[in-house]
């Protein structure tokens, strides 16, 4: 297994460093790792010569093969470890609106059938609500964006860096940075949303606010009007795969000048001591993994580990 994922990192990042750096090795050992699958299946899966380096025919058909095999040993080693929260007699749990459609069902489920005899509450939201509702104690645990500090009382636990993004029509020519949008309006985020506050504030950093003519709280019309080329926006790789039906329209870049990104963390009130919201945040990365981290970094491969699960 420990091969497994040695190959998937590495195929990702194209270096043994950040390979052993992401999963905690030394790179003596990511190499041995990699020389040990090679000779088990007996064919090179890497080309070592190239910088940073690339699979080799064998490795990208192996690849794909892989990721199925680690899902699988995945859910046994989960199976081995389940949550424990028969003790639990309430909780309530509030999930930012990014993750409604695919993580958010499969968390509450797991949740559902570790808690016997729970009372759970579960509610969804944008990250300033459910923010807002843990720092007045009407939720235990919140999964949201961080804004400039932590709700009072609260303990952090981080789940995802998920960097800020240029989105444009498809076909537009970015080679100029944000001069080559300046035709078309910038279709902005709530500016009462974390996203938007944090957006306006890079604007603003940068020298370049444009005018206000748009300002949605609606992700999927955002999404919906960049791919009919009514504007760019600003996004995230979360955000736009939440879109997914609008991608094809949709061109992604890096966000020109200076990087920003965004912190997805788990916080739980403080009296919540012991493993539960390890436990919970745990499940959280995985799920966000795969339903998430795996399929942007396909479509997006130039987001590289700026893109990234937080451990």
């Amino acid at each position: 297994m420990r091969g497994l994922e040695v190959f998937e990192t590495l195929a990702r990042t194209g270096s043994v460093a950040t390979t052993a750096q992401e999963l905690g090795m030394s790179a003596p050992a990511v190499s041995q790792q990699m020389k040990n699958l090679s000779a088990a299946l007996e064919v090179e899966l890497v080309d070592a010569s190239r910088r940073p380096m690339v699979l080799t025919p064998a490795g990208r058909l192996f690849l794909d093969q892989a990721k199925v095999a680690l899902r699988a040993l995945r859910a046994g080693q989960r199976n081995l470890t389940a949550l424990d929260l028969s003790d639990l007699s309430t909780l309530s749990l509030g999930v930012i609106e990014d993750f409604e459609n695919e993580v958010t069902p499969l968390l509450a489920t797991r949740l559902a059938e570790a808690m016997s005899q729970c009372a759970f509450v579960l509610r969804t939201g944008p990250s300033h609500l459910l923010q807002a509702r843990i720092a007045s104690r009407d939720l235990d645990m919140v999964i949201a964006a961080a804004g400039r500090r932590a709700p009072a009382g609260t303990t952090a636990l981080p789940l995802l860096e998920d960097p800020y993004i240029l989105a444009v029509p498809k076909g537009t020519d970015v080679s100029g940075g944000l001069k080559a949008v300046t035709g078309m309006p910038l279709l902005r985020r709530d500016l009462d949303q974390i996203m938007g506050k944090q957006i306006e504030v890079w604007l603003t950093r940068m020298g370049d606010v444009p005018a206000k003519r748009f300002e949605m709280d609606s992700n999927q019309s955002i999404s919906a009007m960049v791919a009919a080329g009514q504007g760019w926006t600003i996004t995230t790789p979360l955000s736009l795969l939440r879109g997914g039906r609008f991608a094809g329209g949709i061109d992604a870049h890096p966000l020109p000048g200076e990087p920003m990104a965004r912190q997805i963390m788990l916080y739980a009130t403080a009296d919540w001591t012991g493993g539960i919201p390890g436990q919970i945040a745990e499940l959280a990365r995985e799920l966000i993994g795969q339903h998430f981290l795996e399929p942007g970094l396909e479509q997006m491969p130039w987001l590289g580990d700026s893109f990234r699960v937080l451990s």
